[in-house]
């Protein structure tokens, strides 16, 4: 009766099952193989742990074996009051042999399982001081570290990490051959922006293990983090196709995408679901890829794959909506997002496209209030944003002012223009090709401003804007030159020349500069110097985008000199490295359609060119200006009534317009239309306005005015 008052007493949380109890002989057992290592006494006081002169070892394996046993009942059951009986058991066999570095390992490594952080700190760093070598503790330290980098920011993110590298670069000394020991401490080099050592590190790592394909991955990954993406190719390429996984073909398909180059990347990501079919993720990228490569309707068969293995894939589903957008198929598209917003509340990017799908229909109101509810959702008070935050406000409000510019809205749009500046970005100077890899979102601000303005033909406030601009950004190149182009148009020429060659700096930037040099030539029709300097440029450009803008800005020169089978030969050669440039395609069109030659392929061309981006006015314009070349007046009307909608200042269109209505016998709206493009010209710059093309539309206009004066007397007898 004694003893079952007894055991009554016993608290629950110390009661053992019975089949581990059995199995405590066991792990005694292999703690006593394990050698619970005795370290050597030193003579200093530092060990003051040492709590009893002898070692009873029987007592240390059986508290030892106790504490392994309530250690794994605690992870298994997530019980904490065995985890508390497995610390208790560690200290207990501790006492008993206080010097044993596996015990000491042990406590230390059970704090961090059951989150004790600070002891589990405590207790590594104890034993680091009495076992220098020991890797075991200094591996739980490494840990400890990488565990707390998630969990801290500022000052004490980077404390953590240097410390994590310590721990590890101790490891890596100790366990030098150790692959995963190298890739890790290469991983904390590059997350310290140390690219030089963790290159080394990886390198090292190769030398381990030639054939590892994490060793490949990890440097590669390294290039993309500093934004060398070539070379991260170059590393993944290396490595011949048959020997490649999926993950490998996965991320050489992201690097090829950050290089644009998205044919193939979406090759590499076919590669990648040849070998690992259900990867949803290799999809989507694959997806992404034939969309940036605008190869639409391969896009969309993935994509709607995706939708029907996973009907709530709502970014699959807002992808198919921008497809049907971008194939003109609007009132679709917008109700595919109607389906989106079922699966996911407030995404940027569904209510994004919406506004795009209002701004194509021509409802621009409907436009403007999406943007403007994404801008105050969005807003925060302190006007302090993150960078992912500052690029998608950019591209809200970069949107919101081509809107306002539609609708000849000035004010409103200088307004998010300037919103658009404030939010600074990257503008602190350097050569050309680095401003393209940084954002100044103030520069594209200003830039902003001036086309507003320019829009409106309000000459002087977009030059004095651009020269705000450049006092504010005084090292940014783009920001001079758009200023210098100012100064041209103004008539300030030789201060323009002046400055646009001030920012020449005998670099490889300087093709940017040559290329400015010579536009400006071109607007102020000396075309032998624009030519010279386009070859200046020429001897700079080495990837083929830069060879592409060239053969376009001597196909514009040619084009302007009247040199028109020149001309083309050079569109062709830019259309040989972009066939799907839309700026090209419009251009050779337009000027094929103007000239009346080979009128099919114009509108192709030209077609071709909408499709891509539907709601460029400009490319609305020579759509309709070709349909009338081939006498199909109704699509012309049509085709020119929406290139009006976005760009009502431009008398070419106004002149095109009139130009159907007389055809289809609707004089007096022709001569609105030719009325209209003369006031228009009256208020171009010179440069825009050509002399002859002034002089035609003035003669249209007086004989229009000639005809009506004719058939208005007859109209009136008859009415009476």
């Amino acid at each position: 009766m004694t003893l079952l008052l007894r055991v009554s007493r016993i608290h629950p949380s110390r009661l053992i099952p019975v089949a581990a109890l059995l199995l405590v002989s066991t792990t005694v057992a292999l703690a006593q193989n394990a050698g619970l290592k005795k370290r050597p006494v030193a003579a200093s006081p530092v060990i003051a742990r040492q709590s009893k002169p002898d070692v009873d070892r029987s007592s240390a394996y059986y508290h030892y074996g106790l504490a392994h046993l309530y250690e794994e009942m605690a992870v298994n059951a997530g019980r904490p009051d065995y985890a508390t009986q497995a610390v208790e058991q560690y200290k207990l066999a501790l006492d008993a042999d206080p010097n044993s570095v596996l015990l000491q390992d042990g406590l230390a490594d059970l704090y961090f399982k059951i989150g004790r952080i600070k002891d589990a700190v405590t207790a590594a760093q104890d034993q680091v001081k009495h076992t220098p070598d020991d890797v075991r503790a200094h591996t739980l330290l490494g840990q400890v570290y990488l565990r707390s980098l998630g969990d801290t920011q500022g000052t004490q993110s980077i404390e953590m990490l240097r410390l994590a590298i310590a721990e590890y670069e101790t490891i890596a000394r100790l366990k030098p051959d150790d692959l995963e020991t190298k890739l890790l401490l290469g991983q904390l080099y590059g997350l310290n922006h140390d690219s030089a050592r963790a290159e080394a590190t990886f390198k090292e790592a190769q030398k381990i293990d030639g054939d590892s394909e994490d060793v490949v991955l990890n440097m590669a990954r390294l290039y993309v983090q500093n934004g060398e993406s070539q070379r991260a190719v170059d590393t993944l390429s290396a490595v011949p196709i048959a020997d490649r996984s999926a993950r490998l073909e996965f991320e050489l398909g992201a690097s090829l995408d950050q290089l644009k180059k998205s044919k193939e990347a979406a090759e590499a990501y076919r590669r990648s679901l040849a070998l690992e079919p259900d990867n949803p993720d290799a999809r989507r990228a694959l997806a992404n890829s034939l969309l940036a490569d605008d190869q639409l309707d391969q896009a969309l068969t993935v994509l709607n794959a995706l939708v029907a293995a996973d009907p709530t894939d709502a970014q699959s589903e807002i992808h198919i909506s921008e497809i049907q957008r971008r194939q003109g198929n609007y009132t679709q598209a917008l109700a595919t997002l109607e389906k989106a917003k079922s699966q996911v509340q407030d995404s940027l990017e569904l209510n994004f496209n919406e506004a795009l799908i209002y701004d194509a229909l021509g409802k621009y109101d409907q436009a403007i209030g999406v943007l403007t509810t994404l801008l105050e959702s969005s807003s925060h008070p302190d006007g302090k944003y993150s960078d992912q935050e500052k690029q998608n406000r950019a591209i809200f409000l970069n949107r919101l002012g081509i809107i306002y510019r539609e609708q000849a809205k000035t004010a409103e749009a200088v307004a998010a223009y300037k919103h658009l500046a404030e939010l600074g970005g990257d503008c602190s100077g350097g050569s050309a090709p680095d401003q393209q890899s940084r954002t100044c979102y103030a520069r594209d601000g200003f830039q902003g401003e001036v086309d507003a303005y320019r829009d409106a033909h309000q000459w002087k406030e977009a030059t004095s804007v651009a020269m705000a601009a450049a006092k504010a950004l005084p090292k940014d190149h783009g920001v001079q030159l758009m200023y210098a182009q100012q100064l041209a148009d103004a008539g300030q020429v030789e201060q323009a020349l002046a400055l646009a060659k001030s920012q020449l700096t005998g670099a490889v930037g300087d093709r940017d500069v040559e290329e400015e040099l010579a536009q400006v030539y071109i607007r102020l029709k000396r075309f032998k110097e624009a030519n010279d300097q386009l070859d200046k440029a020429s001897l700079l450009a080495a990837k083929p985008e830069e060879k592409l803008y060239l053969f376009f800005l001597r196909g514009e020169l040619l084009d302007r000199e009247k040199m028109y089978d020149q001309a083309e030969a050079q569109f062709r050669q830019a259309l040989a490295i972009d066939p799907q440039n839309a700026a090209v395609l419009n251009y050779l069109g337009y000027m094929l359609a103007d000239q009346g030659m080979r009128l099919p392929e114009a509108l192709k061309l030209i077609r071709q060119a909408v499709a891509l981006e539907p709601q460029n006015g400009a490319y609305l314009d020579s759509l309709g200006w070709a349909y009338y070349k081939t006498g199909q007046y109704t699509q012309a009307e049509e085709s020119l009534h929406k290139a009006i909608e976005r760009m009502n200042t431009d008398p070419t269109v106004h002149d095109h317009l009139g130009e159907v209505y007389e055809k289809t016998g609707k004089l007096k709206m022709a001569v609105l239309q030719w009325e209209r493009s003369m006031t228009e010209y009256a208020g171009m710059l010179p440069a825009d306005a050509e002399p002859e093309d002034v002089q035609k539309v003035q003669h249209k206009l007086e004989n229009a005015r000639v005809k009506l004066a004719k058939v208005t007397p007859e109209s009136n007898k008859g009415a009476h």
